[in-house]
């Protein structure tokens, strides 16, 4: 059987029943962070190491980095 993936520990999917309703929440917090001056800044995403190595292999450039 294959390995069953979690999330990493403090993070989760937005499915997309929940979807709408939390993009409404950003939009109407963005228009409020922009009415005072702030700007949207985007982090990095992240994956679990081992669902790369699952699929390219663990030698591979992608896995490595």
């Amino acid at each position: 059987m294959a390995e069953r993936f979690q999330a990493p520990r403090g993070t989760f999917d937005v499915l997309p029943a929940e979807s709408a309703a939390r993009h409404a929440i950003y939009a109407a917090a963005a228009a409020a962070f922009e009415r005072a001056g702030y700007g949207r800044i985007e982090t990095p995403a992240f994956e679990d190491t081992d669902l790369f190595a699952r699929g390219v292999g663990g030698s591979t450039d992608i896995v490595r980095k």
